[in-house]
């Protein structure tokens, strides 16, 4: 067994375990054939496809709890995958002219296919010297007034924004709270209400609390498979309802912040499906994925003219929450 296969053994999530040790046997298998010249063709296309159905079956019973372990899985494409794989060309564009430049979220000019917009996303950093400098995705309130200013400009050079969603939640220190975290966020989703250009945002990993909502105000909104968008963390949500961080998994469940449970609320408008066995397994796969569903969406929303695409956006915003046909007012809590 490799070095590399034993230590992606070691620290593999558990429920992949089987897939894991599986894909080893077929790899040692290959090597065998490769040395030996023995002919085992037969042997590794039927462990292959044994591999495949195998994932298929992991995956698709997968809990809430555990579709979270997978979002915050760190082979999964993160923000930074997309600018270098999906982008054909991007300038990077720093500070929010206030307090400085905070790298949990990345904003540039962005061209795709011929396509001009504004990119705004959460970072998280892959290496651990950049996931303490990205604070893990978390970020202060100057990542979102630098988010909003990159936002006001798209507005003034008349091209559509795209955000990549995948943060925990906004950094929740003293400091940040200092210099007007709430604030900053609030003002983020008013403004973007406003804003007279088309807006896409895309769930890839974690879409957590206000830290995802101040830049997630979209005409189109739109999540990864095995990715989640919830109000809070289910380990915030146990630390408040339970008191007990071992209560993640109940709190995972009772949040609803699967994509299926969002998308049969209407919360978000499309699920983007995963290559098998999720993004971390085929990380180009699924940023192409994404391309085609954002330039998908780019084509239609051009054709939309701007008063119409403001009244869409509020009357899905609106929609949200609003009792199921038949229920009273009364019978929801409503006065």
């Amino acid at each position: 067994m490799s070095e590399t296969k034993s230590s992606e053994l070691q620290n593999g999530l558990l429920f992949e375990r089987p897939l894991l040790e599986m894909e080893q046997k077929i790899e040692e298998l290959r090597r065998l054939a490769q040395n030996t010249h023995l002919d085992l063709s037969g042997e590794i296309k039927a462990l292959e496809a044994r591999l495949r159905s195998q994932t298929a079956e992991v995956y698709a019973g997968l809990t809430p709890w555990e579709k979270v372990i997978v979002a915050r899985h760190a082979e999964r494409p993160m923000t930074s995958d997309y600018i270098a794989m999906m982008l054909d060309d991007f300038t990077e564009l720093h500070g929010d002219r206030l307090y400085g430049d905070d790298r949990a979220i990345v904003t540039g000019l962005a061209q795709m296919g011929g396509v001009r917009f504004m990119l705004i996303g959460h970072r998280k950093g892959k290496s651990v010297k950049d996931r303490l400098a990205c604070n893990f995705g978390c970020a202060h309130p100057e990542g979102y007034r630098k988010a909003l200013l990159k936002m006001r400009l798209a507005e003034k050079l008349r091209i559509p924004i795209v955000t990549f969603i995948n943060t925990p939640g906004a950094y929740p220190g003293i400091g940040a709270e200092e210099r007007g975290q709430a604030g900053a966020i609030a003002t983020n989703i008013l403004a973007m209400f406003g804003l007279r250009v088309p807006i896409i945002s895309i769930v890839i990993g974690e879409g957590g609390s206000g830290g995802a909502l101040g830049i997630g105000i979209g005409d189109r909104v739109g999540i990864l498979e095995h990715a989640y968008y919830s109000v809070i963390t289910p380990e915030g949500c146990a630390a408040i309802l339970w008191k007990a961080g071992d209560k993640a998994a109940e709190a995972a469940a009772a949040l609803k912040l699967t994509s299926a449970d969002l998308r049969k609320h209407g919360l978000v408008d499309d699920v983007i499906e995963e290559p098998l066995g999720g993004a971390h397994r085929d990380v180009r796969g699924t940023v192409e994925r994404v391309k085609a569903r954002i330039s998908s969406w780019l084509s239609e929303l051009a054709e939309l003219p701007i008063e119409t695409l403001l009244e869409q956006r509020h009357h899905k915003f609106r929609s949200m929450g609003l009792p199921a046909e038949g229920v009273t007012e009364t019978a929801v809590g409503v006065s």
